[in-house]
């Protein structure tokens, strides 16, 4: 399975890197990070291109606030250099959980699971 996991990886982009896109990053790519996901960063020697390959399924809102600002040019530290400053009340970054069995479901929804709230705030509309 090592073998077909490698050559998936190499011609589809969800699966990582494409194999242009390793051979690009290897002749004119310089790392400049990682973040705790995983996720490598590079740029190319005149940084005019920027770009990450991901650990594992390419997807956007896995990459955090810091490196996200640095890819789309907000600033141009790199936070493995100089970290955003976090407030206390800030919380870490997770990925979006959306379409997932973690994702957010309000009270009285079905996914919320057991019994549907009796709702006495609300009257519903008769004709007369």
């Amino acid at each position: 399975m090592g073998i077909l996991n490698t050559l998936l990886s190499a011609v589809t982009w969800w699966n990582g890197a494409t194999l242009n896109t390793m051979i690009f990053t290897r002749r004119h790519g310089k790392k400049v990070g990682e973040d705790e996901q995983g996720n490598t960063f590079y740029r190319n020697a005149d940084d005019s291109k920027r770009w990450v390959i991901f650990n594992g399924e390419a997807e956007a809102s896995r990459i955090g606030a810091d490196w996200h600002g640095w890819l789309h040019r907000t600033f141009d530290e790199v936070p493995s250099e100089k970290p955003l400053k976090r407030k206390d009340w800030e919380q870490p970054h997770q990925e979006n959980l959306t379409g997932t069995m973690l994702a957010y479901a309000p009270a009285g929804s079905i996914r919320a699971g057991g019994e549907p709230k009796d709702r006495r705030d609300y009257e519903a509309w008769v004709p007369e």
